[in-house]
């Protein structure tokens, strides 16, 4: 999924906000379970995260979907819980719950009332130790997970074109698989399989605890010590050890054609450095670069001069996200008006880039960009999901609690000069996969008029 900062906040509105500094505290249980605690006494609730540094880069070969289809296998119940009361007792106590599957961690979560988090806590502990499957759970899941990918990937031309334009980026790096899994392989998981990735990954050496909200870090360290405190480190577990990609020498290139194609557009992407663990720098440069590039189509160089000055393009972006275990990619989008085609759009992504190492970084945007960054931080201060997401993200994904806090300093500390020395690093076309997502000739061509 493409993702970007929101950066919807104006400058003025930033200026008159007050900073709020979450009050976090960490330690990791004598099992090794690590534990974030999130103090937010403003209303009486509660988010509870089990994070699992396991995702679908994580898979054995062969079994491509298993992280996720385990993800949705996990509310079938345990050996005190039947299938669905999970959910039916988190409703019940007027609470919500989900699950996510990433490349790079499994996640699961409720929102409660403050008090009802030792329960919540219970029965997250139970699920780590006692999963129950049976094949008459196990199988209609099966069906329900391949639906999902009939509904989010075969029905979509765009997630089938970043489904090949990832296998092309990624040669030997399982990034290069897509997370729900190929079909082929999702339509062989079996019970067994479920319960194999289980036993060697669910564990609480494998496991990140986040409380966010109304509650005391002693409070919580009590609780977690009586609900997963108990639970014994796996361990067989080993440390995370995932192919490694070959360095790329050539430009890949990529067609897909298909008739549900409704606006043709040129893709590319890039291999691109993650947020490391102490140096975060190249990521926080990087960040700048795709808003400055293509973050808003008003005032972005590709947004401005495509779609407003010249009119050539329907949409420009370009898209960069850190929170990645291994390297990342950093994407152009140019989908070009209807008259023009994918080649000259193409032309029009090369002359921004050029453009852009020409002219510099616009200094004027930059602080802008700056100050609503700085607003955006605070605005996502507001939010207890936000903040447990984002610290369940980075611990997941190879970086610390200190890594989480000393972004908004490091975004803040990056100059133009590091804007374009990421650039000049960035755009090497041997390392680049290109795109073109359209429907076949016969589509586009004119009718024929008879007399």
């Amino acid at each position: 999924m493409l993702r970007r900062i929101g950066l919807a906040l104006t400058a003025s509105c930033a200026l008159t906000l007050p900073a709020m500094a979450e009050t976090v505290s960490s330690f990791t249980l004598d099992n090794g379970m690590d534990v974030v605690v999130i103090e937010d006494h403003r209303a009486p609730v509660v988010v509870n995260m089990v994070w699992y540094r396991v995702g679908a880069a994580d898979e054995p070969p062969g079994k491509s979907g298993i992280a996720h289809f385990l993800e949705h296998l996990m509310f079938k119940g345990t050996d005190e819980l039947e299938p669905g009361e999970f959910s039916e007792t988190v409703a019940q106590n007027g609470g919500s719950d989900n699950a996510f599957t990433s490349q790079d961690y499994t996640g699961y979560f409720q929102r409660v009332a403050a008090d009802r988090l030792g329960l919540m806590m219970q029965m997250e502990a139970d699920r780590m130790t006692d999963l129950v499957l049976s094949d008459a759970e196990v199988d209609p899941e099966r069906d329900v997970i391949i639906e999902e990918r009939n509904q989010r990937t075969e029905n979509s031309p765009g997630a089938l074109f970043g489904e090949q334009r990832a296998a092309a980026q990624y040669l030997n790096h399982p990034y290069g698989i897509p997370i729900i899994g190929w079909r082929h392989e999702m339509e062989e998981l079996s019970r067994q399989d479920a319960l194999d990735f289980y036993r060697l990954n669910y564990a609480p050496n494998n496991a990140v605890l986040i409380v966010a909200g109304d509650v005391a870090p002693d409070d919580v360290r009590a609780l977690a010590e009586t609900h997963f405190g108990p639970i014994p480190a796996n361990p067989d577990l080993e440390a995370r050890a995932r192919p490694t990609e070959p360095p790329q020498i050539a430009e890949r290139r990529i067609s897909y054609e298909d008739p549900r194609v409704a606006q043709p557009y040129v893709m590319r992407s890039y291999l691109a450095p993650e947020r490391d663990a102490g140096a975060q720098e190249d990521a926080a440069a990087l960040t700048f670069l795709a808003e400055l590039l293509g973050g808003s189509g008003q005032t972005s160089l590709m947004g401005r001069t495509l779609e407003v000055e010249e009119k050539v393009a329907l949409y420009t972006g370009a898209f960069y996200d850190g929170m990645s275990l291994d390297d990342t990619t950093f994407s152009l989008l140019v989908m070009p008006t209807p008259e023009r085609s994918l080649e000259e759009a193409e032309a029009d992504m090369d002359r921004m880039i050029a453009t852009f190492f020409d002219q510099g970084v616009d200094l004027e945007a930059f602080e802008r960009l700056k100050t609503q960054i700085r607003a955006s931080e605070i605005y996502r201060k507001d939010s207890l999901q936000s903040l447990a997401r984002g610290y369940g993200e980075a611990l997941t994904s190879g970086l610390t609690v200190a890594d989480v806090q000393a972004w908004p300093d490091i975004l803040d500390a990056v100059t133009p000069e590091d804007v374009m020395a990421a650039a000049e690093r960035l755009f090497d076309r041997s390392r680049a996969v290109t795109g073109y997502l359209s429907r076949p000739a016969q589509e586009n061509a004119p009718e024929e008029v008879t007399q």
